[in-house]
């Protein structure tokens, strides 16, 4: 049985209409936030919930569920806590406060405190170098944090306070962050309207305006132009550009071949490279002329040699390619050669058995 109320139903509704009818499944990354802001995590339930809304089986669902570490496979607390421990943050003290909340949590990575309130967690970057080291609370950032300001953040969290974050909104439990991330605006009044950026990101503007350094013919006030205004202000714009080329200069004419014809010289239908040429000779197709075509001249084999004159060839090119060295492999005197073989010959036709074997002396063994 389902424990997903009809509110999340209806809502699970809404976020599969913002998508084309064929490709609902797109809809299982902000369906999956929906159920985990019901429960907290993401249970069994909800995602065989996913799976029965969107057509899939289980384990489709279980495989996406399991891949991003922003869905959480257990019970999780109202606020996750994610220290940096990677490179950066760790050189200016990340894992000094991340040991400093583990120790005074009683909790290890990925484990949740016994009133519920807190889950903490190392992260590998949390993307904000710059402001190093850096926590996050259910993904609102404190920067510079250093042990005993960690450790005052999360006293005011388990006493029922809500800390506001160095930058952005104020904090919002995890199950109304995840209300958020599947799509849904934040409903508490005036919360999107605090907090603020970072000096460092306003740096490069403060440089830029320090400098004089803008974008040409940058107009801050332009509106957002549809998509339908776009493609038809740039079909204008092509058109316009079209319309302000030259004409093409016409070709000169050719001069008149000797024979007094002012007619194009045409390039004749079979000249053809000799690539091309090779090319239907190694594999013809239909457009490769056949050898009885008029035209065609075909290379046809002459009488092939007498048995005696391939021999004498042989002859000749071995008396004119001696070998390099002294050396002779055994067997290759050519007068030997024949000398044994006539006398197995003369062996198997004296006595009617089979071939002799003879050795180059012409001893018989």
């Amino acid at each position: 049985m389902s424990v997903f109320t009809e509110e999340t139903r209806e809502r699970a509704r809404e976020i599969i209409a913002r998508y084309p009818a064929d490709r609902s499944r797109s809809a299982l990354l902000p369906l999956l936030h929906l159920v985990q802001s019901e429960e907290g995590y993401v249970s069994p339930a909800g995602v065989e919930f996913c799976a029965e809304v969107l057509g899939l089986n289980k384990a489709q669902v279980g495989a996406v569920a399991t891949f991003y570490t922003m869905y959480k496979r257990k019970p999780t607390g109202d606020y996750l806590v994610s220290v940096c421990t990677n490179t950066m943050c760790n050189v200016l003290g990340g894992q000094e406060v991340y040991d400093t909340l583990a120790e005074h949590l009683g909790v290890g990575h990925d484990e949740t405190t016994a009133d519920g309130k807190i889950t903490l967690e190392h992260a590998e970057c949390l993307a904000a170098c710059d402001y190093g080291p850096v926590m996050t609370v259910n993904y609102d950032f404190f920067d510079n944090v250093d042990p005993q300001g960690a450790l005052g953040v999360v006293e005011e969290l388990r006493a029922g306070g809500r800390p506001m974050p160095t930058r952005g909104a104020r904090l919002c439990t995890l199950k109304e962050m995840a209300v958020q991330l599947a799509g849904f605006a934040d409903e508490r009044d005036g919360a999107v309207a605090d907090g603020g950026p970072g000096e460092p990101t306003l740096r490069g503007l403060r440089l830029a305006e320090q400098h004089g350094i803008s974008v040409p013919g940058f107009d801050p006030n332009t509106p957002i132009r549809s998509k339908a205004e776009a493609d038809k202000a740039a079909a204008e714009a092509k058109a316009k550009a079209e319309a302000a080329k030259p004409a093409p200069a016409p070709e000169p004419a050719k001069p008149a071949a000797a024979t007094g014809s002012t007619a194009p010289d045409v390039k004749a239908p079979d000249d053809k490279s000799p690539q091309v040429r090779t090319a239907e000779t190694r594999q013809p197709d239909a457009r490769t002329a056949v050898p009885d075509a008029p035209g065609t001249k075909v290379p046809t084999d002459g009488t092939p040699p007498a048995p005696r004159d391939a021999q004498a060839a042989e002859a000749a090119g071995v008396a004119a390619n001696p070998p390099a060295g002294d050396g002779k492999p055994a067997g290759d005197e050519a007068g030997a050669q024949q000398r044994n073989l006539k006398e197995a010959e003369a062996g198997a036709g004296a006595n009617g058995a089979g071939p002799a074997v003879a050795s180059e002396t012409g001893v018989q063994k």
